[in-house]
């Protein structure tokens, strides 16, 4: 195995012992596992793809990251809570969607259903005997393995901006 000679300065010292350790005492490996990860996103990022991270699952959520290129973001209003989508194209040809669902008070009370119906239908008739339920935003993400799985997965209003994005060149080089 050919050797490589790498000069480290005395202040990165500190650096490239930590790394060693973390990589059970052999540099290498952790060198390796640092250049992987670097000629990756770098790759990606000349093709036009970002480094995205995104919550997901209840509340703060857990974090996720993968490669993709944001291709069309929607979002939705409702009475109880909103909704924002945003659809990705992954390096690997596959879609993501990240669904994103605000806090919700959802009204539980006798007359639950007519107060689901808009503000008009509280004015004059405030009454005492409401119950309200609490639900934590949330957060999601799915994965579509090509066009027709994403058709399933995404608002219908959704799709049609999705199809024009993929219809776009990556990057379009100006000569200006």
């Amino acid at each position: 195995m050919p050797n490589k000679t790498i000069y480290v300065s005395d202040d990165d010292l500190p650096l490239f012992q930590r790394a060693q350790e973390l990589a059970g005492g052999k540099l290498s490996t952790a060198i390796t596992a640092a250049l992987r990860r670097y000629v990756e996103v770098e790759e990606g990022r000349q093709q036009g793809y970002d480094d995205v991270i995104v919550r997901v699952g209840p509340g703060l959520g857990r974090k996720q990251r993968f490669s993709g290129m944001l291709l069309a973001e929607m979002e939705q209003t409702g009475n109880e809570r909103d909704e924002t989508y945003r659809v990705y194209r992954t390096r690997t040809g596959k879609y993501v969607v990240h669904l994103e669902r605000s806090e919700a008070h959802v009204n539980t009370g006798p007359n639950a259903e007519k107060y689901r119906t808009g503000w008009r239908a509280w004015v004059g008739d405030w009454s005492a005997n409401q119950s309200w339920t609490r639900i934590p935003a949330d957060s999601s993400l799915r994965i579509a393995d090509d066009l027709d799985a994403l058709r399933d997965i995404v608002p219908t209003e959704l799709y049609p901006l999705v199809l024009d994005a993929v219809n776009e060149p990556v990057i379009e080089d100006l000569d200006i």
